[in-house]
């Protein structure tokens, strides 16, 4: 291995690789960037990689960038890991990510405004070629492609993906409205939460078109930050020390759902015979609790997958709408069932 004067070793530049090789720098430099369009043989190149993966090259990403060469690495800021929604998102867009060869670097703001303004500004300086946000407040667009995930607010050049809010919110709704309930608990999310005002106002929406009153005791306001069941059981525990006034809840999330759950057993009520319980997103744990949960499912993975090839299309310099709406499913499991009291009415005989 080439060694310094002082026979230390030290990291191996393009050069000593090159004098290794007996080759010109701009030769190996080809072959290591798999440079296109080079009459350059395949024995050589394979000379190449082979010293490249002995001696443990690695081409300097500054010395990349000063050449004006692509990084091949995206930014993705995201409020936090967990098992959940941003976890799945995550998934979807790392699976189009590695399958491109492209390197990504992940920020967790926490819902931080500071750091949702000074992490692109990092990721800049560290090469990134664009950045993929997921629930995540923007003011502002950045100086490169940028592709949102659940971004409510319209920014000029930046492409946002987003749930249709109306639908999912008719898809719930009208389950319980169909199973017999009219009274209702409403999660609402915190404020930090990008889906929240949407996803409220959908709520609100059509739950008037349904008939359906959303009396100021029957909101739950969601305020912790925390992406686990903790979300969701004290809020309830503590609307069950007032009043059980209601015969379901329309829980922000799944884990929230789970929490939920949870607090409702410890209040000694069942679920779904005494109290139904729909959660939203559909997450991988959804369908192995007991009950297994009644859920709007968002295509998690699908949308990660969807910004993913879009912010490699915005890369490439081919034209994106700037707005694209995903589709929910309601998925019916376990945590729901006919209000208590209610029953079907059988058709009478045809005479």
């Amino acid at each position: 291995m080439p060694r310094t004067p002082q026979g230390q070793s030290k990291p191996v530049s393009l050069k000593m690789l090159a004098e290794h090789l007996n080759l010109s720098p701009a030769t190996v430099s080809f072959v290591l960037n798999n440079a296109p369009n080079r009459s350059i043989p395949e024995v050589t190149r394979e000379r190449v990689r082979e010293a490249a993966r002995h001696f443990k090259y690695e081409p300097s990403m500054v010395a990349r960038l000063l050449q004006g060469k692509r990084s091949q690495t995206i930014g993705i800021l995201l409020p936090e890991l967990g098992e959940g929604y941003h976890a799945q998102v995550l998934n979807g867009a790392a699976d189009v990510l590695m399958r491109e060869g492209y390197f990504f670097f992940t920020a967790h703001h926490r819902h931080r405004k500071d750091l949702v303004e000074e992490y692109p500004r990092l990721l800049r300086q560290r090469g990134v070629e664009g950045i993929l946000t997921i629930d995540t407040h923007l003011e502002d667009a950045f100086d490169i492609p940028t592709v949102t995930v659940a971004s409510h607010k319209v920014i000029p050049g930046t492409t946002n993906i987003l749930l249709d809010h109306d639908r999912a919110a008719e898809l719930a709704l009208g389950h319980l409205v169909r199973n017999g309930h009219r009274k209702i608990l409403y999660m609402r999310g915190a404020a930090f939460s990008s889906d929240s005002n949407s996803r409220w106002r959908a709520t609100v929406r059509v739950a008037k078109l349904l008939g359906l009153k959303i009396p100021e005791s029957h909101i739950i306001r969601l305020e912790r930050d925390v992406n686990t069941p903790e979300l969701g059981y004290p809020a309830v525990a503590q609307v069950l020390m007032r009043q059980r006034d209601f015969t379901a809840v329309l829980c922000f999330n799944d884990v929230s759902a789970i929490g939920c759950i949870r607090a409702l057993h410890d209040a000694g009520l069942s679920v779904p015979q005494q109290v139904s319980v729909v959660g939203f997103d559909d997450i991988q744990s959804a369908s192995f609790y007991v009950p297994s949960l009644t859920t709007i499912r968002q295509p998690l993975a699908q949308m990660g997958h969807q910004a993913a090839t879009l912010l490699l299309k915005k890369l490439r310099g081919e034209h994106t709408e700037s707005l694209v709406k995903i589709e929910p499913e309601l998925i019916v499991r376990e945590s729901t069932s006919k209000a208590a009291g209610t029953t079907t009415r059988k058709k009478s005989p045809k005479s």
